[in-house]
């Protein structure tokens, strides 16, 4: 679970990063950087639902 939540952690950094990249390159002429905020969004909305049905079901040790 930890690596799952690690890997999921660094593709939501990247779709930040992409993000601040479009903001940048294309000067508010285009979606992408709409594009890659929202899903940012939803995978931090995936990660935190399966962060909370795995407490709720003990999957998660120390």
């Amino acid at each position: 679970m930890k690596i799952f939540a690690a890997a999921l952690f660094l593709i939501i950094l990247y779709s930040l990063g992409s993000a601040l990249y479009y903001m940048y390159k294309d000067k508010g002429q285009s979606t992408r950087m709409v594009r890659s905020l929202s899903i940012r969004i939803g995978l931090s909305l995936f990660l935190f639902i399966v962060m909370m049905i795995s407490y709720r079901l003990d999957m998660v040790t120390d």
